[in-house]
């Protein structure tokens, strides 16, 4: 069944954050289907988070967008060097096979979806005079700005992260879309874009932006805090330790990264998988027995009231989590796959073991002194001694 101009709107926009240039969407699906991208470095281990724009791209398409998916080594390396230049060719493999796997997991057609490395146009001669005018146009400090949410912050920060925002913008042109998709921390780079890419002669484009999703300490989720983050390939056992120790306090709904995840995660992809949106509370007989959720309003709603306890809710989240992640733990399996791990993420290397100086305790000062002039003189002796019988032979 054709879908109205006013109905793909709707899919492209909901549970959205912001969107900035609604007016310039609607003025679009009126004539064609959008074409838009989504991106991601290649840097630490992918998390669970990364099933929340997974669920919004099956929104896109659905609406018959043309979606991209940018695999941007240069700005993993760009960074700060969370990618270290040497292991992001491996981490852009690893990121294609794991956000793949996801996607297969929920069911969304991969054939819909372009694959597009950063590199294989941001080294070009186009892109990088794009590239030296933008640095011509720019300040360091809406440079410095609009990376601030995204660009790991440093005491004495090195060039790169100033080019990061720069390049995201030039990649919206390269890639010939009229939307980027991302994070609302990335509100800075967008508005960024908007700014500078008109200076250049090139369009601005709809920027369509997520709420970030918090992480399990009730922090925002990220990939270089292993406390806050579910990895994919985490075993049942340890997505249920740390889902045990996150923060979830009887009653308290903000902050509370546990009901962040059935609401942002587990919602979504039980509709997605299922057709239906459904998450159940486990408990014993004598507490009630299980409670099936089908919308996440009611179960906030029993939480704040203290119908669901904390540990009931955590020990459901986690079973249901598992339930995600075995097919993906699945595909990692196989010798090719744990190969490709073990390069993009090798093990550190082994620190050298320090001999420790024997000290000397409780001595005064002068009787350290005393031993050192010792020491010295004994040395001094025994090559007088040396020297002596050297001469004598």
């Amino acid at each position: 069944m054709a879908q109205t101009p006013e109905q793909k709107f709707e899919l492209i926009t909901r549970n959205l954050g912001e969107v900035l240039g609604a007016d310039q969407l609607k003025a679009t699906l009126a004539e064609r289907d959008i074409k838009l991208y989504w991106g991601t470095a290649p840097t630490g281990r992918v998390h669970i988070a990364y099933f929340v724009p997974m669920v919004k791209l099956a929104d896109y398409l659905q609406a018959g967008c043309h979606v991209k998916i940018l695999l941007a080594d240069i700005h993993a390396f760009l960074d700060n060097m969370k990618a270290p230049i040497e292991l992001v060719q491996a981490r852009t493999k690893y990121y294609e096979q794991v956000v793949k796997s996801i996607l297969r997991s929920l069911g969304v057609p991969l054939e819909k979806l372009e694959f597009v490395v950063g590199s294989s146009y941001e080294l070009s001669r186009e892109f990088s005079m794009d590239n030296y005018k933008l640095a011509a146009l720019v300040t360091e400090h809406d440079a410095k700005k609009a990376g601030s949410e995204v660009v790991k912050q440093v005491a004495s920060p090195a060039l790169s992260g100033l080019l990061y925002p720069g390049m995201q913008a030039l990649d919206e042109e390269y890639l010939g879309v009229d939307a980027q998709f991302g994070g609302i921390d990335q509100r800075k780079i967008f508005t960024f874009a908007e700014k500078y890419l008109p200076m250049l002669g090139y369009s601005k484009r709809i920027h369509l932006m997520n709420s970030m999703v918090p992480g399990l300490n009730g922090s925002k989720m990220s990939a270089s805090d292993p406390n806050s983050k579910i990895d994919l390939l985490d075993s049942k056992k340890d997505v249920q330790n740390k889902i045990k120790k996150a923060y979830c306090e009887l009653g308290v709904v903000e902050g509370n990264g546990v009901l962040a995840f059935a609401k942002n995660v587990l919602f979504p992809t039980s509709e997605l998988r299922t057709g239906r949106a459904e998450f159940v509370v486990l408990r014993p007989e004598q507490y009630g027995g299980n409670t099936v959720y089908t919308n996440y309003e009611s179960l906030e709603s029993d939480f704040a009231e203290k119908k669901v306890h904390p540990g009931d809710l955590k020990s459901s989240v986690a079973a249901a989590i598992n339930v995600l992640l075995d097919p993906i733990r699945e595909h990692f399996e196989s010798p090719e796959m744990q190969q490709l791990l073990l390069e993009a993420y090798p093990p550190p290397a082994a620190k050298p073991k320090v001999v420790k100086q024997k000290k000397k305790h409780n001595k005064r000062p002068d009787a350290v002194d005393a031993e050192a002039k010792a020491d010295a003189g004994a040395e001094v002796k025994a090559v007088e001694e040396q020297l002596a019988k050297t001469n004598l032979d």
